[in-house]
């Protein structure tokens, strides 16, 4: 710069060299220390600060401050028509700009290029760390309660940070609206809490995530709320079910959790439509980028954004797309009972977010060759993707599904023991239970997830003892593949 202050873009207390004399804001401020904004200041000032100015600031910071990023609040603006001094509150979503059309584009710069509710020339989106929203005086309050004045009063209630993220899932979903939330469990007991009357009827599918299906089990009927329980496939039980009951909800994953079954989306949104029930699609194992729920029908899609969303196994949460109606009713319930998502966590999904579509497009390559080369391997009894043919649900997927995901379950020709020593001797995946991230991941669904029943009770749910869950990172194919092949020496 020209100057050797140290500098930043504050729309803040001392005027520029460039200004006038009589542009000065403080003829009528005795005391600037104590005084708040807004001040009746010019649009545009320059702050500038003495040298090492920025440096010290920066030390001290670092030993007072939590995680407030410094820097972005160096660069917020405070504006008269906007008194908060890192963050413009925004309630309802902004559109993501037309010239924004490809999942690449929408990944990066939605709900942040365009529309940010956060006056701030910095590129990414600052973390608003604040449990409280404050009001200049008793007016603006009365304001805010009558809908003329914008704001988000309570942490619970929403955060700057946040918007911009459910505005960027909004914009990738196809949706109005988006609620992202502390898990993707707490997402799916939402809908069930807000959407379901005492005495209703849901419907849902055999194959699926465990603890799913444990609060549909124990929970829902502490509420009179009855379940029938279908094949992904059985369209037939389907029409039975909606006949037989009002059914409230059409609750399922697709693909499912970890047998990869698929749902027509596109029929069973008919089917239901037609008897008055909500279809709700799990999509965590497609992603956005794969697969679209909402314009094949469904009325609400559901992801755990610890997953494929944030992508970097160093997040929890949950989120939930669908029309403005429906994630209002959500909301609502949300607002009472809590489970918030973090801002913190909010900025590492927004950072995720942006190489969603690159990670998807390497983890669909690596999981799809993967597929393949187990298919005819001869220490592989059977591999479970929707992309292969083999799979029953194929032609399904291949209509609703732009790539067929990251995850790869296949059964060893071996016992319990024989794929334990397989898991056991891979070099590279983590044995962890989750999946979706950079970084490989691989479980035994009958150890991770089931081992608190027994080998028969593990079967019904078709969990068998040498079935393998994998989740392929982005790291290089070749790498992978020679690990597997060394591993499968100890079958």
């Amino acid at each position: 710069m020209a100057s050797s202050s140290s500098c930043c873009a504050l729309n803040g207390l001392l005027p520029s060299s460039d200004s006038p004399p009589s542009s000065t804001p403080f003829k009528n401020i005795k005391n600037i220390k104590n005084a708040r904004p807004p001040f009746d200041l010019p649009r545009t000032f320059l702050l500038r600060f003495p040298p090492n100015f920025v440096r010290q600031l920066s030390t001290k910071a670092r030993r007072n401050c939590s995680n407030i990023g410094l820097a972005h609040v160096a660069a917020a603006s405070w504006t008269n028509d906007h008194p908060s001094a890192v963050a413009i509150p925004s309630v309802e979503a902004s559109p993501a700009a037309p010239i924004l059309s490809a999942d690449g584009s929408l990944t990066v710069h939605a709900g942040e290029r365009f529309g940010r509710g956060i006056a701030t020339d910095g590129i990414t989106t600052p973390v608003v760390n604040t449990s409280a929203f404050w009001f200049n005086n008793s007016a603006e309050l009365i304001e805010f309660k009558e809908g003329r004045h914008k704001s988000f009063e309570y942490g619970r209630y929403g955060n700057p940070t946040t918007t911009a993220l459910e505005e960027k899932m909004s914009a990738l979903e196809k949706a109005e609206s988006t609620l992202f939330v502390s898990s993707g469990m707490y997402a799916s007991v939402a809908v069930f809490e807000a959407l379901v009357p005492r005495g209703g009827h849901i419907v849902t599918t055999t194959d699926c995530y465990r603890k799913t299906r444990t609060f549909i089990q124990n929970e829902l009927p502490k509420k009179d709320i009855s379940v029938t329980v279908i094949d992904p496939a059985d369209m037939d039980g389907l029409k039975k079910a909606l006949e037989d009951h009002r059914v409230s909800v059409f609750f399922t994953e697709s693909p499912t959790n970890p047998l990869f079954r698929c749902v027509d989306i596109e029929l069973v949104s008919k089917l239901c439509h037609e008897r008055g029930a909500l279809v709700c699609i799990d999509g965590t194992f497609a992603s956005p980028i794969n697969q679209k729920a909402l314009p094949l029908g469904a009325d609400l899609v559901l992801h755990s954004a610890t997953k494929f969303i944030a992508g970097h196994n160093d997040v929890i949460a949950g989120c939930l797309s669908g029309s403005m109606e429906l994630i209002s009713k959500i909301r609502l319930y949300h607002h009472v009972v809590g489970g918030v998502l973090n801002p913190n966590a909010a900025y590492l999904i927004l950072r995720g977010m942006k190489t969603l579509h690159l990670r998807v497009r390497q983890q669909n390559q690596t999981a799809m060759g993967m597929a393949q080369f187990l298919e005819e391997h001869p220490k592989i009894r059977r591999v479970y993707y929707p992309g292969l043919e083999s799979h029953p649900e194929h032609h399904i997927a291949r209509r609703q599904m732009s790539g067929f995901g990251g995850v790869v379950s296949f059964e060893v020709d071996g016992d319990l023991h024989d794929t334990i020593r397989f898991i056991d001797n891979l070099k590279i995946p983590y044995l962890a239970p989750s999946f979706g991230g950079c970084e490989s991941i691989v479980d035994q669904p009958a150890i991770m997830s089931y081992w608190d029943l027994s080998r028969e009770q593990r079967e019904k749910h078709g969990i068998k003892d040498n079935l393998i869950r994998f989740s392929f990172g982005v790291e290089d194919f070749e790498d992978l593949k020679a690990d597997v092949i060394q591993a499968l020496s100890y079958v």
